[in-house]
């Protein structure tokens, strides 16, 4: 099978860890016989030193025709970079937000997973982790509070600011099915999060998401309003399988559930559209403090990559070939900083891309 794939290495330490991505790419396409092709774009700060902006016209129509984005990571210091002297239209996270609206990314999945190996970086009991977790995250991107009518006005004598929350039922029935495709892949279980008892947007949502689950019969639906879920999640987050939430409950809860695993470092997420194009990236940031000095932790933009021929090239066995991988090396001890721990083999950037490609 040949796919193309547009590669967005962006800032900090996004040219490292996307090498890692890309030597694990390479592996899977010559043991399972298929063949990516890269276009290597910019995005971000790299793209306003050269090109004056932080997304060109035309990196968006090599992305719009790829089979799928691969993004490391973009920004830097937001103290001392000269690109937070700019107007916030031109700063490098302008880029991301004008990929995401470019190609329509309505669904961000952000899974949170619990290694058994890592365990002990949770900061939750250990009897209530005990086996690990395993949750989905899928969260509505491209609607709701960030993306309504906002103003900000002073009436009478004093400053008023509004920002309103506005959802569809196309685009809560299309993040819907989405998270019901997903869960079949899974346990076959949606934890639908509202705060149906206050909002009309909330009601409205359960109606629709009632009406998709009927197509999902195989599927379990329950709803649980936003507060309850996350005091579930820090109480027992084992019962999650499928989290299907709207744009400002899923930036919160997701941030939330990274911290339950005990390492950002771990976790990958994708932004997709209706079809089967999708942005693929770690959860963390650029990190500029590291970058360049070889230390950085791969695996999430590695898992990005697994996920990327999960979702958008229905590789299921090759996405399955490089988690059970990174398990392996994980169970030999084997670590970057940010995730070492006393009696294991602390590895580099490379070395951690190394070893993973060495256990498929």
């Amino acid at each position: 099978m040949n796919k193309n794939i547009a590669v967005i290495k962006g800032d900090g330490i996004g040219p490292e860890i996307v090498d890692e991505a890309i030597k694990v790419l390479d592996a899977i396409s010559q043991k399972y016989n298929h063949t990516f092709s890269y276009d290597y774009i910019l995005m971000g700060g790299c793209s306003i030193d050269v090109c004056g902006t932080p997304l060109s016209d035309e990196a968006i129509e090599i992305a719009k025709k790829s089979d799928a984005v691969l993004l490391g990571s973009i920004g830097g210091d937001t103290t001392t970079s000269p690109w937070y002297k700019l107007e916030p239209s031109l700063r490098p996270e302008a880029g991301l937000l004008k990929m995401r609206k470019s190609l329509n990314l309505f669904a961000n999945l952000r899974p949170a997973y619990l290694y058994n190996e890592l365990k002990g970086a949770c900061p939750l009991k250990e009897e209530i982790t005990e086996g690990g977790f395993d949750m989905m995250i899928v969260r509505e991107l491209t609607g709701g509070l960030y993306f309504g009518d906002r103003e900000t006005k002073e009436i009478d004598g004093q400053m008023v600011a509004h920002d309103n929350l506005v959802y569809s039922e196309n685009e809560i029935k299309r993040i819907a099915k989405r998270g019901f495709d997903i869960a079949m892949k899974r346990n076959k279980k949606v934890t639908s999060v509202d705060k149906a008892n206050v909002l009309d947007s909330s009601r409205l949502w359960r109606k629709v998401v009632n009406e998709v689950s009927q197509d999902y019969p195989e599927v379990t639906l329950e709803h649980m309003l936003v507060d309850n879920c996350a005091m579930q999640l820090v109480k027992d987050p084992k019962q999650f399988d499928v989290i299907l939430t709207e744009n400002m409950f899923g930036d919160i809860l997701s941030d939330e559930a990274s911290m339950v695993t005990g390492s950002i470092g771990m976790l990958s997420s994708a932004s997709l559209r209706e079809d089967k194009l999708g942005m693929y990236e770690p959860s963390h940031g650029s990190a500029p403090d590291i970058a360049g000095k070889n230390v950085a932790n791969p695996i999430a933009t590695i898992l990005s990559a697994a996920m990327m021929l999960r979702y958008s090239f229905d590789m299921d066995k090759e996405a399955d070939n490089i988690e059970k991988a990174i398990e392996k090396v994980l169970e030999k001890g084997y670590r970057t900083i940010d995730i070492m721990s006393k009696g294991k083999e602390e590895v580099s950037c490379s070395r951690m891309g190394d070893l993973i490609v060495e256990n498929l």
